[in-house]
């Protein structure tokens, strides 16, 4: 059984917003402090839709590095790279394309709605088409187990669970597997082999998770055997062959709270967001001349916090106390839209302080950044070549 670990990427759209710390950041940091932590630049990602101008790719990928590292994201906890500098995403990549049917893309939910959406770009490409292809190499290379995903993301860990499955099928076809797995139940000894038995068929006929977890637990308890007899006995356990690529789970990641300046979702191309890094004049003029309840014209007029983006602000930002006065204030005209705007502000600038100090350091020795994403490309690297070595071997292609 390979060990627990979370892999999660961002393509390279430049300098980060608030949108992106509340939604995915937030998350990372309190994740690396619980797991070892793969996070990494889809460049190649961001061609699938701007293939025709790479010309910012590598201005955006730093820029966003220094987001991440501003954010918490501790390179001595975590392993961040850039994706086309493991060139063993895309040769896993093409070894899947091989076998994954192509009705298993076109069905992905995103595939129709990002068309419609970037209706603008020419998407009819294989890059397009394969990006899901490419997102399953990008997390089954490294085995891991976990995929911090919102719930719109899920049907990708699903399609990445199959692929593995359907590779592992095909693949894990060790001679002699069913004798080789018998002979390491024995290894178990009397006691526990009964045990892997009763949890094996328990999980076979019945398809009990309690049953699967418990005889995992109990391998992983099991201290004599070898790292091939464990494979065996996890794949058998299963119903499975060998394992050779691993089923991640989507870790569901609370979706952020935090909409646009103006109510709508924070995007850069909207120019309703917050960067990560904006000075503290430019996060008090955007707070400030935010929209607020169109029915308080005058300052004497009552408003109603649910119909002003301010509000959605204020529950992002503010403790009880803070919203209750302002709830108490707008509908009884007790105070102005400057006055309510004026605690978020606060927040705000309070919540980025620590980023703005932890990036000046980045930004005044560009080359520490460098050599964070270098160590890590390295990292990442010994990780999937590890994968791509079992993978070809059990593909016929290792030529030994």
């Amino acid at each position: 059984m390979y060990p627990d670990r979370v892999v999660s990427g961002m393509r390279p759209t430049g300098a980060l917003h608030l949108g992106h710390y509340h939604g995915a950041l937030k998350n990372w940091v309190k994740l690396q402090s619980e797991h070892p932590c793969l996070f990494f630049v889809a460049d190649w990602h961001a061609l699938t839709t701007h293939y025709d101008d790479p010309s910012q790719i590598e201005t955006n990928t730093w820029e966003m590095v220094i987001d991440w590292l501003a954010a918490g994201v501790d390179p001595s906890q975590s392993t961040i790279f850039i994706q086309s500098k493991v060139p063993e995403h895309a040769e896993l990549h093409l070894l899947l394309s091989m076998s994954t049917p192509l009705g298993w893309l076109e069905r992905v939910p995103t595939y129709k709605d990002q068309q419609e959406k970037l209706a603008d770009r020419d998407l009819a490409t294989y890059g397009f088409l394969g990006y899901p292809l490419l997102q399953a190499a990008d997390v089954l290379i490294y085995r891991a187990s976990m995929v911090p995903v919102g719930e719109d993301q899920v049907p990708h860990v699903e399609m990445m669970r199959e692929i593995a499955r359907r590779f592992n099928h095909l693949y894990g076809r060790e001679k002699g597997f069913e004798e080789k797995a018998k002979e390491a139940v024995k290894k178990l000894g009397t006691k526990r082999a009964k045990l892997y038995h009763e949890l094996r068929t328990e999980y076979q006929e019945q398809g009990s998770d309690e049953a699967i977890e418990q005889a995992r637990a109990m391998l992983d308890d099991t201290q004599n055997l070898s790292m091939s007899d464990r494979e065996r006995l996890f794949g058998y356990l299963e119903g499975s062959r060998k394992l050779i690529l691993v089923e991640p789970q989507a870790l569901l990641t609370e979706a952020s709270r935090l909409p646009g300046l103006d109510g709508q979702k924070m995007s850069k191309s909207y120019g309703n967001a917050i960067a990560l890094r904006d000075d503290s004049e430019t996060v008090t003029k955007k707070v400030r001349t935010m929209p607020t309840d169109p029915a308080r014209v005058r300052r004497t007029d009552p408003g109603d916090p649910a119909k002003c983006p301010v509000w959605q602000f204020h529950q992002v930002y503010s403790d009880t106390t803070t919203k209750e006065w302002v709830v108490k204030g707008c509908k009884s005209a007790g105070i102005g839209c400057i006055e309510c705007k004026q605690p978020v502000i606060d927040a705000i600038l309070k919540e980025q302080e620590p980023m703005r100090e932890r990036a000046q350091e980045y930004l005044d020795d560009p080359s520490l950044v460098r050599a964070i994403v270098a160590d890590g490309c390295d990292q990442a690297r010994k990780l999937a070549q590890e994968t791509m070595r079992d993978v070809r071997e059990e593909m016929g292609l290792s030529y030994n």
